[in-house]
């Protein structure tokens, strides 16, 4: 990651407006994400270790090839990778790399399914595996809108042609233009890119919840039952979810994140304002039971 990083300052080639070395930074960051992840997972595996042995190897091996082939395709091609379709090399290196990726993801989703079938020491963090790897899926399912025509792109189509790439990580705008710094996603149209990475780092987010979690009941007696902690987790879940829905309905209208109207901003409150009265009501419950002196429930 830190060789990748540092090309990133001598290099000064550009491939659609953004440095040639960016998105194989970004990729590698997002991958040592997943590999810590699924290293975690793996860890805490007391059944089926060596099936586990083998989602691992697997994910290793999609990874592996992936960061080939993007290095080919960035660097040593100086072509891009995503919607490629000018000639046979591009979309064959295009499609392996998707289906890395998916593999990838698939591999961890494996491992966590191994997981539920075993007794974890905490029934938060067991939610919060099977809402990440859910949020995870749906954050996958996004990146499918990216993969139809763009008007100029069915323009093309309609006229019998063969356009040079299909699909778009934009909405509204061409891909290249103005974005975030490192991140680059569009400052002037919307964005698909934007609840795609939401989505599939929901495996990420959620366990750290959970964990997050488990660390304030040291200092917080409300946290002290794995139940409220289980309400909090799927809560969060819940607004995760919203959030993805909410980002995917912005980009799909040509929103830009850094710009949205009064009916985002109304969405994304009552988003804010449902999930905070849901955290303070799974806490509140806790106490009312305690109070009447029963024990809690269980669901």
């Amino acid at each position: 990651m830190r060789g990748v990083a540092a090309r990133l300052l001598v290099d000064d080639r550009t491939l659609v407006n953004a440095p040639v070395w960016l998105k194989p930074l970004k990729f590698s960051v997002s991958i040592g994400a997943y590999a810590l992840t699924l290293a975690w997972l793996l860890s805490l595996l007391r059944r089926g270790r060596r099936a586990g042995w083998w989602f691992g190897t697997v994910f290793a091996a999609g990874i592996g090839v992936d960061v080939g082939l993007i290095v080919v395709q960035m660097i040593f091609r100086d072509r891009t990778l995503h919607f490629n379709k000018a000639a046979p090399a591009d979309v064959m290196i295009n499609n392996v790399v998707a289906g890395g990726a998916y593999a990838a993801f698939l591999m961890t989703a494996a491992v966590v399914v191994l997981l539920l079938f075993q007794r974890l020491p905490d029934r938060a963090l067991a939610s919060a595996l099977r809402w990440g790897t859910g949020l995870g899926l749906a954050g996958m399912a996004v990146a499918m809108l990216m993969f139809s025509p763009t008007p100029a792109q069915q323009a093309v189509l309609d006229a019998g042609g063969r356009p040079s790439t299909f699909g778009a990580h934009s909405v509204g705008v061409a891909d290249g233009g103005p974005g975030l710094p490192v991140l680059g996603w569009s400052t002037v149209g919307g964005d698909m890119r934007i609840p795609h990475f939401v989505g599939i780092h929901g495996l990420q987010v959620l366990p750290l919840v959970a964990f997050g979690l488990l660390v304030l009941a040291r200092r917080y007696p409300q946290l002290s039952s794995d139940i409220v902690r289980r309400r909090l987790v799927r809560t969060a879940g819940l607004g995760y979810a919203g959030l993805i829905v909410l980002l995917t309905w912005q980009a799909q209208r040509g929103q830009s994140i850094v710009h949205p109207d009064f009916r985002t901003l109304t969405a994304a409150a009552t988003l804010v304002v449902l999930v905070t009265a849901s955290a303070v009501l799974s806490v509140r419950v806790r106490d009312r039971v305690l109070a009447a002196g029963t024990s809690l429930p269980k669901f």
